[in-house]
């Protein structure tokens, strides 16, 4: 793998892993809390048929944070610059919660240039809506938070951007074991890997703003869609990849992991990379005979 970076119109940086392979372009777009550090188990799997890109979102990682972000148009409209400065005119994109909704709207505002969509447990079209945190530490589910400044000043965010800036790693293990990795862990090398890099996001608040606002209609989008999401995910709820679904419709083929939370990188990663493979290879088909 290649750590590369690229400067983009708008003043923005943005770094990003690339691995060598073949003319199919692969782009991987990462979640809230993490970075393209955590693509690794993908990067070193997939076949290398496919050329893929890793990028980390602005405010994620390695990338600069310049101009807050106001909604995942941004994150969108810095894709495209990104691929026009790698030049890369078209990809297929991966997806992973964030990721999902980012590449969503990619799709929506760039149609010739999203060859095919693959979702990993994804942020609903409907957006992923932000509750005040109650006295229990669980969220108030009959206060949704509307303002970033009720956000910003919410517990749960407090509690997370205090751990990235004191570099309290025991606390974001907790909150990962508890929340993304339900049934396996990464190797401690890797784990610790990527402990520090969730220390570098500088956009928590934002990032749970503009997904508490995310809403996008993709009736529109004609390519191919795979919809995968883990049994035992406890940050996607069943009903968010239900709307996923719904809003897709039945051209969208769906797989749910078992014994899965919501990192079928680490819970399931052969089966994972499977699935994209085959997925992948079915939109080769398809182009090949048109």
């Amino acid at each position: 793998m290649m750590r590369k970076q690229v400067e983009l119109p708008n003043g923005e940086t943005i770094s990003y892993q690339e691995r060598p392979g073949g003319d199919e372009v692969v782009v991987l777009v990462h979640g809230n809390m993490t970075s393209s550090v955590h693509w690794d188990v993908v990067l070193e799997r997939l076949s290398e048929e496919y050329k893929v890109y890793a990028p980390d979102l602005r405010g994620f990682g390695q990338s600069t944070y310049f101009e807050k972000v106001a909604g995942t148009q941004d994150f969108a409209e810095d894709l495209a610059m990104f691929l026009d400065e790698i030049g890369e005119e078209s990809c297929m994109l991966v997806g992973w919660s964030l990721g999902g909704a980012v590449a969503q709207q990619f799709a929506v505002k760039y149609p010739n240039r999203c060859k095919a969509l693959y979702f990993i447990a994804s942020a609903s079209t409907r957006g992923y809506p932000f509750f005040k945190t109650g006295e229990d530490g669980m969220p108030d589910v009959a206060h949704h938070l509307n303002d970033l400044e009720d956000v910003e000043k919410d517990t749960k965010t407090l509690m997370v951007n205090g751990a990235y800036e004191t570099g309290n790693h025991a606390l974001l293990r907790q909150i990962w074991d508890a929340a993304i990795y339900v049934h396996n862990r990464p190797d401690e090398e890797r784990y610790a890997k990527y402990l520090e890099d969730m220390t570098t996001q500088r956009n928590l608040a934002e990032t749970y703003h503009v997904l508490n606002h995310h809403h996008v209609d993709v009736s529109g989008i004609e390519v191919p869609v795979w919809i995968s999401w883990g049994e035992d995910d406890l940050v996607v709820t069943k009903q968010m990849t239900e709307e996923l679904r719904a809003d897709f419709g039945d051209t969208a083929a769906y797989q749910e992991f078992k014994q899965c939370g919501h990192s079928p990188l680490i819970d399931v990663p052969d089966e994972l990379v499977s699935s994209m493979e085959r997925f992948f290879a079915k939109v080769k088909r398809q182009e090949e005979s048109v």
